[in-house]
């Protein structure tokens, strides 16, 4: 089943505001009105411009907040991302919870889009995992997308994924082939995935009918060209595992169709960003 709806946004600010902003209510006058920009120090690939905007009307409604890059453009240091418009109170009350969420994600689509232009001329998809931060996934994957890179299953609900914990529970290969042959009668628009961990087990997948992606996890580049060589009709192969910038484009020149990376959303730096008031009536 799908998790109830959650906001994040609305956690976070009652997370930093909780009950009220004791400095900015005390020394920043209430009428005042004054304009920020927030910009990017440090060279980066623009992701969750909608979040910030949801931040800032969720603070304060009357806002008026202009994007001035968007999700996937790539920015400089000294860029202007978003300029917003209001009460000074209200921006101030907002800055870092929308701070927060902007570098965070703007750091996954910088990082997602490394890997991307890593991967040069292949062909090959880089996508991402569910090793995202809880209560976050919606936003990070959406990062993924930002930079580039494509989105694996969203969570246990939307795809079959087999991994070795799963295979133990069959007795012999024959009882997971009908258990198999038995799911995609029963959902037969529900993508089957399995993880092989070895080129034999590669070579009892490709005769099982039903699956259509196979999972070679922590393979070297010889054993996945091997695993690919094994093709048959329409199965897909994805490589994971042990996935850097280093490696990638020698995993990519496989002929593999995906590659999974974790770190694009577990391991990515936050980018530098700030805002900065730019007017401040007299």
């Amino acid at each position: 089943m799908k998790p109830d709806r959650y906001d994040p946004i609305a956690a976070a600010l009652k997370e930093d505001i909780g009950a009220g902003d004791i400095t900015t209510d005390f020394f920043v006058p209430e009428t005042l009105h004054t304009s920020g920009r927030i910009i990017a120090r440090e060279k980066a690939i623009v992701a969750g411009t909608g979040v910030v905007a949801k931040v800032f009307r969720q603070v304060d409604p009357s806002l008026d907040i202009h994007n001035l890059r968007h999700d996937g453009e790539e920015v400089a240091a000294g860029d202007t991302i978003i300029e917003v418009r209001g009460l000074a109170r209200s921006i101030l009350k907002g800055e870092r919870v929308a701070l927060n969420f902007l570098q965070r994600l703007c750091g996954i689509a910088t990082l997602t889009r490394q890997f991307v232009d890593a991967v040069g001329n292949h062909a090959t998809k880089i996508v991402d995992t569910r090793k995202t931060t809880p209560g976050l996934r919606t936003l990070e994957k959406a990062a993924v997308l930002a930079g580039g890179g494509g989105n694996h299953r969203f969570g246990l609900y939307d795809m079959v994924l087999v991994k070795d914990n799963h295979l133990a529970t069959f007795e012999g290969l024959s009882a997971f082939a009908e258990r198999i042959k038995q799911f995609r009668q029963e959902r037969p628009n529900i993508r089957i995935e399995v993880e092989a961990e070895d080129l034999e087990q590669v070579r009892a997948f490709v005769e099982i009918e039903g699956i259509d992606v196979i999972l070679l996890d922590n393979m070297t580049p010889t054993q996945i060209r091997e695993a690919v060589a094994l093709r048959k009709d329409n199965i897909q192969f994805e490589a994971s595992g042990g996935i850097t910038l280093r490696n990638v484009n020698r995993m990519a020149a496989t002929g593999v169709d995906y590659i999974s990376v974790g770190s694009l959303t577990h391991g990515a730096r936050a980018i530098d960003i700030g805002l900065e008031m730019t007017h401040v009536p007299s």
